[in-house]
């Protein structure tokens, strides 16, 4: 199956829009059946964040914030503390979300900008950036410039992406059994297309100097990690 993307719905729909309430519902619960929280909480625990516990992590594209808070209540034992930024183009993160990471410690900053401006601008280095079903929006030339700037920004970097498959385009066709509404049926098929497999993302990552790490996970996911090597110097 070649790589193919195209437009998704929810990505025009105003946060407001009862259709975008329900797709972003309904993603919520295809994120419960990938499990990829759980992916992403292995896949981080990993790849290691070297001596200490990152201070700093963002989401891009974080859309509701529930992906990021239900990594978080992963994490949140072994990662006290830690300031985690929701960046996404048109947010929809509630004021619920917002108390649970506060209820883990955790302090959430929500930010509607578009994810290469947030790179660009960031003045600080992020020690975990984290993707979900997110990457496969990106047609070829602007995913590698996306992954050229988290690779600045980051010292671990984790994605976990629709599995472009037969098999997993088969399971997308059928999102309708778990409720899904019109939206997401369309955007299902058209994630699984776009999404990725072997080692496609590896290949794309722009540096050297980094233990990248690429597979499939559970039935329907795609997880990469990328983890930069400890520079001279530095503790560990």
């Amino acid at each position: 199956m070649d790589r193919v993307v195209l437009p998704e719905i929810l990505d025009e729909l105003p946060p407001a829009d009862p259709r975008a309430i329900g797709s972003r519902r309904d993603l919520r619960r295809i994120n419960g059946v990938m499990g990829n929280a759980g992916v992403l909480a292995a896949a981080l625990r990993a790849a290691g964040t070297g001596p200490t516990a990152p201070a700093r992590c963002a989401e891009l594209g974080a859309g509701d914030g529930a992906l990021a808070l239900a990594l978080a209540r992963r994490l949140a034992p072994a990662w006290p503390g830690v300031a985690v930024t929701l960046v996404d183009r048109r947010p929809a993160v509630t004021a619920g979300t917002l108390a649970g990471f506060t209820q883990l410690g955790w302090t959430a900053t929500v930010v509607a900008a578009d994810v290469f401006a947030w790179l660009d601008r960031a003045a600080a280095e992020t020690d975990v950036i984290v993707a979900n079903l997110f990457l496969h929006h990106f047609p070829e030339a602007d995913l590698r410039r996306l992954l050229a700037r988290a690779a600045a920004r980051t010292r671990l970097f984790a994605a976990c992406e629709p599995r472009r498959s037969p098999f997993a385009l088969a399971a997308s066709g059928l999102v309708g059994l778990l409720g899904a509404n019109a939206v997401t049926r369309h955007d299902a098929v058209v994630s699984v297309r776009a999404g990725f497999t072997g080692a496609e993302l590896s290949a794309r990552w722009p540096a050297a100097g980094w233990t990248l790490r690429e597979g499939g996970a559970r039935a329907f996911s795609h997880v990469f990690t990328a983890a930069r090597a400890p520079r001279p110097g530095a503790g560990g």
